[in-house]
């Protein structure tokens, strides 16, 4: 399986975004050297797709399947896409406030410690629908490592679209989400531009 193993402020700070939205609090204090040229057409294009995809921690093949799938789909390929990306059971794992990190979430998944509708799936990309329940297994529930997990997510804003119960590790997909109800820095537009050439 292949991992992404580049430091993450490090590409937060060549792709100029603000590590807060992959859940970590740090901040880089080195500046990126980088001359005051103009970035292309292109350059602009491929930055945000770089963005969208180590966002959600997703490689170029599995992206592009996205969006050739969202392409499919009625509505505009750009939202589509945002919400194909966003309705990932590692993201919802994430966005219910039960992982620290999408990282965390997709290792959380991979361990088998989530059931969707009362079956256990360890399939990181695995799309949610509206309706599922997501919850995380008995046996896990009592573990040190989600109490600590709910300290440090316990600030966070669950999106109107999900349902979190944190008594229970349990939650419920109300709807699939809108573009609006995405709050990543991502222009989804100039990813279209850049796979319709």
């Amino acid at each position: 399986m292949a991992v992404n193993r580049v430091p993450v402020l490090k590409r937060c700070r060549s792709l100029g975004m603000d590590p807060i939205y992959l859940g970590i609090d740090k901040k880089s204090k080195r500046q990126l050297k980088r001359a005051n040229r103009k970035m292309s057409e292109y350059g602009l294009q491929m930055r945000e797709k770089q963005k969208a995809k180590f966002i959600y921690g997703v490689l170029e093949k599995p992206f592009r399947n996205y969006f050739a799938k969202a392409d499919r789909m009625k509505g505009m390929t750009g939202t589509n896409l945002m919400v194909l990306l966003e309705s990932r059971l590692d993201n919802v794992i994430f966005r219910l406030g039960y992982a620290r990190t999408r990282r965390e979430a997709r290792q959380i998944v991979d361990h088998k410690h989530v059931l969707v509708n009362g079956k256990c799936v360890n399939i990181p990309s695995y799309q949610v629908k509206a309706g599922d329940t997501i919850e995380i297994r008995e046996k896990s529930k009592g573990s040190q490592r989600y109490k600590d997990i709910l300290a440090v997510t316990e600030g966070r804003l669950v999106p109107e679209w999900l349902e979190a119960d944190h008594e229970n590790l349990s939650g419920a997909v109300k709807e699939l989400p809108t573009r609006e109800a995405i709050d990543v820095p991502v222009d989804e537009m100039l990813i279209v531009e850049l796979y319709s050439k």
